[in-house]
């Protein structure tokens, strides 16, 4: 995971360079060919003085060359009055209103670059004048190639989860089987003796618990053995479930901790797999109580409401540190000296792919406790 999360920032990193380059880059194209195209119309500025104020035939011809060399930068030009003299390169046939279109450029035009003043020695001449639809371009470039790199990189963002999802779906299913595969043997060797052990003693009460316990065994190997596969959702009474499970956690858990299930009503029928979601449960119950350490309260509340089912599980431990909270269900992550951190990411595969539910830590506070939420939808 950690080198999961270095190489999307590795990748994010990149990409911010990219684009402040790119951005930096263009800017001082776009820069430039700015300043080239100011010098541009103060020559054209020029020329019109050399056209109002020479005699010289030559020098007139050259100033209406150098005025007719600009082929790309509109202008116009004004009186003093402000009234329009003549203007190029604006483009008048793609609308029935030259006139008004003229004056719409003129208020961009004046809005874009300061006037260029035209001293014609009697009077004065302003020449107002746009961007080139190069320079234009040149200066959205940067904002187009912005939104396709944060588009590719958002693409590729989401083909690494997918790849790493996968992944992390296929060590599961794994590890899952060869678990289940791995605990039949010895459950049928205990088996064996168990019956042998009946033999001598049918009555041993030994035997009797043993039994209980092997059921278990293989309760926890038939569960193992469906994580790796999509489980049959079977209509179930939710409370029957709850009531099992707290009597059975109740009996391997400390003398001072008390489980109290809360539930108002009788029956509350749900579409459930049994044994992963008793998985679920168990797991949620455990995890309290090793974070009570010996002593404490389990409240297990669960609301009836007519789209969903909301179950609760509350203990008086430790409580989770904020920093930790949105780690708790990635795989791996875990706070116990000896622990896979494979039990909270677990369960919620099993709410969420397989019921098609939530569960997320509702309420969680240093020293008072936290509080976990299933929620199941019909």
């Amino acid at each position: 995971m950690g080198k999961y999360i270095n190489r999307n920032t590795i990748l994010a990193f990149t990409a911010v360079f990219i684009v402040g380059a790119s951005l930096f880059y263009t800017s001082t194209l776009a820069q430039k060919l700015a300043d080239e195209e100011s010098r541009k119309m103060q020559h054209v500025a020029d020329a019109y003085k050399i056209i109002s104020k020479s005699t010289n035939e030559k020098e007139v011809d050259f100033a209406w060359n150098r005025i007719s060399e600009n082929k790309t930068i509109p202008l116009i030009l004004t009186n003093e009055k402000g009234e329009i003299a003549s203007f190029n390169n604006i483009d008048t046939t793609i609308t029935q209103n030259p006139k008004r279109l003229i004056e719409e450029k003129l208020k961009e035009f004046k809005k874009e670059h300061p006037a260029i003043v035209v001293d014609w020695g009697t009077g004065q001449a302003f020449i107002y004048y746009g961007d080139t639809y190069l320079l234009t371009q040149l200066k959205y470039f940067p904002y187009v190639q912005l939104t396709i790199i944060i588009v590719f990189l958002a693409v590729v963002l989401l083909a690494l989860t997918a790849s790493y999802r996968s992944l992390q779906n296929q060590v599961w299913v794994g590890l899952s089987k060869e678990t289940a595969h791995q605990l039949g043997t010895p459950l049928s060797s205990m088996e064996g003796w168990l019956e042998l052990l009946r033999e001598s003693d049918p009555e041993s009460e030994a035997a009797s618990e043993m039994q209980k316990d092997l059921d278990r065994l293989k309760l926890v190997a038939d569960r193992f053995s469906k994580v790796g596969s999509e489980p049959r959702l079977e209509e179930e009474n939710l409370v029957t479930r709850l009531l099992n499970i707290v009597a059975y956690m109740q009996k391997r858990s400390p003398l001072r901790v008390a489980i109290t299930l809360h539930i108002k009503d009788p029956e509350i029928p749900i579409n459930i797999s049994g044994p992963l979601f008793d998985w679920v449960m168990e797991n949620l119950i455990r995890n309290a109580l090793d974070a009570m350490e010996g002593k404490g309260e389990i409240n297990i509340m669960v609301a009836n409401l007519p789209q969903q089912v909301l179950i609760d599980v509350q203990d008086t431990g430790k409580g989770i540190p904020k920093h930790e909270v949105k780690r708790i269900f990635t795989p791996g992550f875990t706070t116990k000296k000896r622990g896979w951190g494979l039990g909270l990411s677990l369960s919620r595969r099993i709410i969420e792919k397989y019921h098609h539910g939530s569960i997320f830590v509702k309420q969680s506070e240093i020293g008072k406790g936290t509080t976990f939420r299933i929620v199941l939808r019909r």
